[in-house]
């Protein structure tokens, strides 16, 4: 294996792939958007666009961008291990504002996350000044109000230091594409998949598969309750004159939320209340969310997420009733369901085939890993369990979700998600059962299978969650889809997307080859109150 030489890498650290090569001598003279799937390097391909302007500026420092705090300190890592350079400062919010600044010694490598960097800028305590590099790791991010966008304007106003940016996916959308690159003030774009010929030498390939579950007649009633209760709600607020004909969709009634809350608000500032009718529709559209959320868990999680859902929405333990909640719970097929559920002792049979797709893996090859992710807190927990039911020395699996903590759900430090990924990469353990957390950016072991509990259909998602297979081996990726649901739908779109993206990169990428760069998105037009929409 040929290893990159270079004055600032340490000698036979760094394989020499043709594309990364490629893609960091353009990246070394243009600020660029390197489009590159996840397992081929876009870590390594900003080492060596590091380890060049530590060598071209050597009296500038380096400032490499992430956004979480695991992947800040893995970034770090890296860097010690792969560069000749100063031990790199790494700093988050673990550290205190007065202490950053004293941290900051000219010339380094700084690795951090961007909103300790956005705050210290706001406050004038960043000297960014010193910098000749900025690395935006998963730059798909750079788009509202998130910091990139802040770090970005405030080196095109001040030093205009060379800026890369590394995404597996920057979105599905042109505007999207078109947000990130004005926002980073790109102007060169390097996008390759797994069909690029000079990517392919180092393609292991991933099959994807798809497994579709038949749901029982118990579940299905139950999810013809709920889409029931869900409709009755739906009912009102078109009486209301405020939702469009067709399928009340969850990203149509967030839609709705939203403007009745501005609703709100502007009544409130003008009279000091809102008008009752206002009220109303707020409480029957939290209601119909409640349900939507309901009806996707029993369709596609199982039955124990459903009653563990529902428990939680009962009083206690500080949560009072509300109007949304008697609205919810008071509807009479959501009583009828929660009676069903106090003698239900079916499961959701996606429980079952997750842990027989993980034995028979982990039988056939004792040797592999496996990741099985799901959306849910609640669904990891139980795939565990169940594969502990086993009591089976081949399996053994371990749950990785985030950080934060809800009443009984813990979550895991980052000492702990880092000590499960140590057990997970030496063999001590080989499944993970992951929430999102696992998808983005984090130094995952090889995998030779994952499995996705359900479809998702954020293309970015998709694309990330998959590429936690294939790295350096040929993996297989299984979606199980529930047959007569919402997620039969949702698969098919994610692919559609994935396709659509993929069609949108290469127009651009001829666009920029013929000179014109995407222009500035149009601004978003954002409806402020009802009045606009009715």
């Amino acid at each position: 294996m040929a290893t990159v030489e270079h004055p600032r890498v340490r000698p036979g650290l760094l394989e020499d792939r043709v594309y990364q090569g490629r893609i960091a001598e353009v990246a070394v003279g243009r600020n660029t958007l390197v489009v590159l799937p996840t397992g081929l390097g876009k870590t390594a391909i900003a080492l060596r666009v590091i380890a060049e302007y530590l060598l071209r500026s050597p009296a500038e420092s380096v400032l490499l961008l992430a956004p979480t705090r695991p992947l800040v300190v893995q970034h770090a890592a890296s860097v010690a291990r792969t560069l000749l350079a100063p031990e790199p400062l790494t700093l988050t919010g673990a550290i205190a504002p007065e202490r950053r600044a004293a941290l900051l010694r000219p010339p380094q490598v700084v690795a951090a996350t961007p909103q300790v960097i956005g705050n210290d800028l706001a406050a004038g305590e960043f000297p960014l000044d010193s910098f000749s590099l900025i690395v935006f790791d998963e730059a798909h991010r750079a788009v509202g109000d998130y910091p990139y966008v802040a770090i970005a304007k405030a080196n095109r106003d001040g030093p205009n230091a060379r800026v890369l940016a590394m995404t597996a996916s920057p979105g599905g959308s042109r505007r999207r594409i078109r947000e990130v690159w004005a926002n980073l003030g790109i102007e060169q774009f390097e996008y390759r998949t797994e069909l690029s010929p000079d990517v392919a030498p180092y393609i292991h390939g991933i099959g994807v598969e798809t497994v579709e579950v038949p749901v029982p007649p118990e579940v299905r009633h139950l999810a013809i309750l709920l889409r029931a209760a869900v409709q009755r709600q739906v009912d009102v607020l078109r009486k209301l004159d405020l939702l469009p004909p067709g399928e009340a969709s969850r990203r149509v009634l967030l839609d709705l939320g939203s403007r009745l809350n501005r609703q709100i608000g502007a009544e409130e500032a003008q009279s000091g209340s809102a008008s009752g009718w206002v009220w109303k529709a707020r409480t029957t559209q939290a209601a119909a969310m409640k349900g939507l959320h309901a009806l996707e868990l029993i369709e596609t999680q199982g039955v124990d997420s459903l009653r563990e859902f529902l428990a939680r929405q009962r009083p206690g333990e500080g949560r009072r009733w509300t109007a949304s909640l008697r609205a919810f719970l008071g509807d009479p097929d959501v009583e009828e369901v929660v009676r069903r559920l106090e003698s239900l002792t079916v499961e959701h049979p996606k429980l079952a085939k997750t842990v027989e797709i993980v034995r028979d893996e982990l039988h056939r090859n004792p040797n592999a890993r496996v990741i099985v992710f799901s959306q849910y807190r609640g669904t990891v927990d139980h795939v565990v369990e169940e594969i502990e039911r086993l009591h089976d020395p081949g399996v053994r699996a371990a749950r990785f979700v985030g950080q934060a903590s809800h009443g009984n759900d813990i979550g895991l430090s980052q000492r702990e998600q880092g000590s499960i990924l140590d057990r997970f990469r030496s063999g001590e353990r080989n499944c993970l059962v992951a929430t999102s957390v696992a998808e983005e950016g984090l130094d995952i072991p090889a995998t030779d299978l994952v499995v996705f509990y359900e479809p998702v259909p954020d293309v970015i998602r998709t694309i990330q969650r998959r590429g936690r297979t294939g790295r350096v081996r040929t993996g297989r990726a299984i979606v199980l889809v529930a047959e007569g649901t919402r997620d039969v739908g949702l698969h098919r779109s994610a692919f559609a997307r994935e396709r659509r993206m993929h069609e949108m990169l290469v127009e651009v990428q001829t666009e920029i080859e013929k000179g014109h760069a995407p222009p500035r998105p149009e601004p978003k037009r954002v409806q402020r109150l009802l009045s606009e929409f009715r």
